[in-house]
């Protein structure tokens, strides 16, 4: 505070002195000097220091000095002349009003630079190898000049200014205008009100017109012609409180949205938009947020739903040093204790990495493995302290000696049988089965697909699911099936990297996660799985199809049936350019597939599904089968091998001529009959009835209710609305989306 005072009062002083009135060189020197040390005297500062550093220089260097900070602010920077400003780290604040800067606004703009900006640059610059600098010179000013040096770079790549200049603007009829007396700051917005941008900044403008009582013009600046309504949601925007803390017993309320008005007949859907770090899951909610009638909701047509924060991430980026990411390097997070608490590897898209953690200290270090034995990097100490997650810059070198070997080597299969202790004394390597169901409908078909499964298959089974979209319910019940039935499940997630091109739909977000993310999702001591939809009922052991030889390939899909000849004009890979580009390949269908994790890692079939995928899906015309056209689309690349046609049947594209050989019979979708699916399970699979009578009866004695009740809370009329997992050319009926 005192440096401050001091520099403030000798700005005024020479402003006042020497830009305004003109003086002699002379006399410049003499008063700036006097100046210097009445304003030391004033401001406790050592004066004697001042005297013996103005002295030593002459009235020529000091003056030639002045004369070029004053050409590098006019000149360089463009300040104009008598203006007040600020430069921090490379950014120019002009200060429209220098009386009402104070020392405390000084402060807070450095702290907020430093916390913003300057603070990871610093925590880089200090993990980095000097080499051939001396020690000695490695000091804190040293680490600081530095990071100034860096951070004023970085901000001249910036945009030159940090204003637009709105009042250029004619909006006499277009603009809301909110004057607030005595209001410090004044803020300018243009908004397209019907722009998903306009739809979240507008609450954002609100919260800001609560909290800081500003002066605002909101300018409103549609584009001028709509081939369709862009805005198919409804939104709300929330932000936490100090009001959210009771002061009485402690307890969290949390925020809310409040959504009134809405529509009755209309069958909607609930998401919820996130910061990135974030990994939110609903943990109340009785009905089914995919698919909401309020309609159906008796007369009072209101449901409510409970989120929760559950974890956080810690994403980064990993280079070799002055090479290319070292795809497939893989590393384990965990504390001094447990260092093997979670795992993953690097993407070779961008060096990408992720994990899920907590708040609190981790040690992050490479896999035991051949990552450890080509690679080094010391064990990284990361402090997660803020629910803004972190994110990592890693670089890591190849041993001595290592430099040429291959980190994804194909004879590095090191297979460790799994087993596991169940119930009812299942014996054998674990069979591991992976599926996704969003909504009540989808999660009563996976409930039978798990009974099925279990009632045919002789040795230990671990069930995988997506944790994203399960519903509360279903979250509820799947612990006490897993002690019932004598099975393992795990839930998984895995946060869309940034990155990559990202579906806006959500059936679509939910067919990119059976494909995009497999050599991630799952833990890296996993070998092989088996993906099985939700709809499908198994009728044979699955030990059979998980002990199948591959060939050496990553995957293995079967091949759509081509024995029902009335569906003839719906094979569309049959025609055009699904014909040319399979060129004699069968084109597979996604509702069952194997995947040998240990294959899919070594070759990076992930990272190549994911070069595929970014370069098709930004073309709307492109996957519209994700889940299937993209395997199927990069299978020249990522080798798929075709299962016999009886491990999946359905009766659309099969026939009845081969349902007595399937081992297991999907409910596929008829674009011909377009029968619901429900009706088509009772019909086509006789077990299905029993199967969804003993689930339905297990299901109502945990959750407390009767069987009627949890058969009403999936209407029939929610059939034809709900996310399909499977696929056909029929068109999904609209639903927006809350």
């Amino acid at each position: 505070e005192k440096v401050l005072d001091f520099l403030y009062g000798l700005c005024k002083y020479y402003e006042g002195q020497h830009m305004v009135a003109s003086s002699a060189a002379g006399d410049t020197l003499s008063s700036i000097k006097d100046k210097v040390y009445s304003l030391a005297a004033e401001t406790a500062l050592p004066v004697d220091d001042y005297k013996a550093w103005l002295t030593s220089f002459s009235a020529d260097t000091i003056l030639k000095g002045i004369d070029k900070l004053s050409d590098f602010l006019f000149g360089q920077l463009g300040l104009e002349f008598g203006s007040n400003a600020v430069i921090t780290n490379g950014r120019i604040f002009v200060v429209d009003d220098g009386d009402s800067f104070l020392n405390e606004d000084l402060g807070l703009l450095e702290s907020m630079e430093y916390e913003l900006r300057t603070k990871y640059i610093h925590e880089i610059i200090e993990e980095v190898e000097w080499a051939g600098v001396d020690p000695d010179y490695l000091t804190s000013k040293f680490y600081s000049d530095i990071t100034m040096l860096v951070s004023s770079s970085m901000s001249i790549r910036e945009r030159p200014s940090e204003r637009a200049h709105f009042e250029i603007l004619n909006a006499e009829y277009s603009a809301i205008k909110l004057n607030s007396m005595n209001s410090s700051v004044h803020i300018d917005a243009v908004i397209d009100p019907l722009s998903p941008a306009g739809q979240k900044l507008s609450p954002l403008l609100r919260i800001l017109s609560q909290q800081i009582q500003p002066s605002m013009r909101i300018v409103l600046n549609p584009i001028s012609s709509l081939a369709d309504l862009p805005l198919k949601n409804y939104y709300r925007f929330v932000l936490p409180s100090m009001d959210d803390f009771s002061s009485t017993d402690f307890s969290v309320h949390g925020p809310k949205a409040f959504f009134s008005n809405m529509p009755l007949s209309k069958t909607l859907t609930m998401n919820i938009d996130v910061p990135e770090p974030w990994l939110v899951e609903p943990v109340v909610a009785i009905h089914d947020l995919d698919n909401i009638l309020l309609e159906n909701l008796g007369d009072v047509r209101t449901l409510q739903a409970v989120y929760e924060l559950e974890a956080l991430l810690l994403t980064g980026h990993c280079m070799e040093k002055d090479r290319e990411p070292p795809r497939g390097l893989q590393f384990i997070l965990g504390t001094k204790q447990r260092p093997h608490l979670v795992d993953t590897l690097v993407m070779s898209n961008l060096g990408y990495w992720q994990m899920k953690v907590s708040p609190g200290v981790w040690y992050l270090q490479l896999a035991p493995g051949r990552s450890a034995d080509l690679y080094e990097l010391p064990s990284k100490l990361i402090a997660i302290d803020s629910l803004r997650g972190k994110l990592l810059h890693i670089e890591v070198q190849k041993k001595k000696g290592k430099e040429h070997e291959d980190l994804l080597n194909a004879d590095d299969d090191n297979h460790v049988q799994e087993k596991t202790d169940l119930k009812d004394a299942r014996q054998g390597e674990t069979i591991n089965i992976f599926s996704v169901a969003s909504g009540h409908l989808y999660e009563r078909f996976l409930k039978i697909m798990i009974l099925s499964v279990l009632k045919k298959t002789e040795r230990p089974v671990k069930f995988w699911f997506i944790k994203n979209y399960l519903s509360p319910q279903f979250k509820d019940v799947i612990p006490h099936m897993a002690l019932e039935y004598g099975f393992e499940y795990e839930l998984i997630t895995y946060k869309w990297p940034t990155w990559l091109h990202k579906q806006k739909e959500k059936q679509r977000i939910i067919w990119a996660y059976k494909i995009l993310f497999l050599d991630v999702i799952f833990p890296l001591s996993l070998r092989k799985v088996i993906f099985v939809d939700a709809d499908q009922i198994v009728r044979t052991d699955m030990g059979e199809l998980y002990d199948m030889d591959l060939k050496g390939r990553p995957l293995a899909y079967t091949p759509f049936c081509d024995n029902n000849k009335e569906m003839d004009g719906y094979r569309f890979w049959k025609q055009g350019f699904w014909k040319d580009h399979l060129r004699g390949r069968p084109y597979h269908i996604s509702a069952l597939y194997v995947v040998d994790l240990a294959k899919f890692r070594q070759t990076a079939a992930g990272d190549n599904l994911r070069v595929v995928y970014e370069t098709l899906s930004k073309d709307p015309n492109s996957l519209s089968n994700l889940d299937q056209d993209l395997p199927n689309y990069a299978q020249h690349t990522v080798p798929i091998f075709s299962l016999p046609q009886e491990w999946l049947w359905c009766e659309s594209w099969c026939g009845n001529a081969t349902k007595a050989q399937a081992k297991t019979i999907d409910l596929c979708n008829n674009p011909m009959t377009k029968e619901p699916k429900l009706q088509g399970a009772k019909r086509i699979v006789p077990e299905w009835v029993d199967f969804d009578a003993e689930a339905r009866h297990f299901t109502a004695r945990i959750l407390g209710e009767n069987v009627e009740e949890i058969a009403e809370a999936i209407p029939p009329s929610s059939e034809s609305d709900a996310p399909k997992p499977d696929h056909d050319d029929s068109s999904q009926d609209a639903k927006d989306e809350l």
